[in-house]
């Protein structure tokens, strides 16, 4: 099953891919990975990426799609694949079809995970990470046994200053300005299928396995 999924921060994306790999089989492909992995062995496209990122500029799209297309020539993308963090916008859509064509294959459907803004901006905003071992913790769903001190150990607690409220909720505005045009092209292609996110993670998950399971057999 060839699936990519989507949801904003805080939406428990990463989770569910993660759940998704272990129950289908299939590789999860972050591009973030993608980079790092890239930039670490010294391709040539990791070259150039690095090039934009000691410079701080975003990666251009037709690099990270080109990074992305290798990664689905190996082995182990034969029976499917997870796509998380890709694409993210109408130009990477476009090309990842383009790819798919060319090895006459397909999407079998976009999941994109939904979170009411408010749920997300508490979700993100109480995360709280140790200073020493960086083990995670949340103020209100996962708080450590005394307050502000590493359970592991015993280190401060401290907020990211990506995760206070006000930047919270600026990121999520650059999300949802970004992908609205990415759902509607999907939306149009009769891929998406948009799952509630609140709940447990199991919850969240048997929402996605329905989903997945009502997509049709190919011939």
């Amino acid at each position: 099953m060839r699936i990519v999924l989507v949801g904003p921060p805080g939406a428990g994306k990463g989770t569910q891919a993660r759940m998704l790999q272990q129950t289908l089989e299939i590789p999860q492909i972050s591009t973030g990975d993608l980079l790092r992995e890239a930039v670490r062995e010294g391709t040539v496209l990791g070259k150039e990426a690095q090039n934009y990122m000691d410079t701080g500029e975003l990666v251009p799209d037709q690099l990270v799609t080109a990074m992305v297309g290798e990664r689905l020539q190996r082995a182990d993308c034969e029976k499917g694949f997870i796509l998380d963090g890709f694409p993210r916008n109408i130009t990477q859509a476009e090309a990842l079809t383009a790819h798919l064509a060319t090895v006459k294959s397909r999407l079998d459907g976009v999941v994109c995970i939904v979170v009411p803004r408010a749920e997300l901006v508490e979700r993100l905003s109480g995360r709280r990470v140790c200073s020493q071992c960086s083990a995670m913790y949340h103020i209100r769903f996962d708080p450590p046994v005394q307050a502000g001190i590493c359970n592991v150990c015993k280190g401060t607690l401290y907020q990211r200053s990506d995760d206070n409220a006000e930047t919270v909720s600026a990121r999520l505005e650059v999300y949802e300005h970004a992908t609205a045009p990415l759902l509607t092209y999907y939306r149009k292609n009769n891929l998406l299928h948009e799952i509630s996110g609140s709940g447990t993670p199991e919850e969240v998950f048997e929402r996605i396995r329905t989903a997945l399971r009502s997509i049709p057999k190919p011939p």
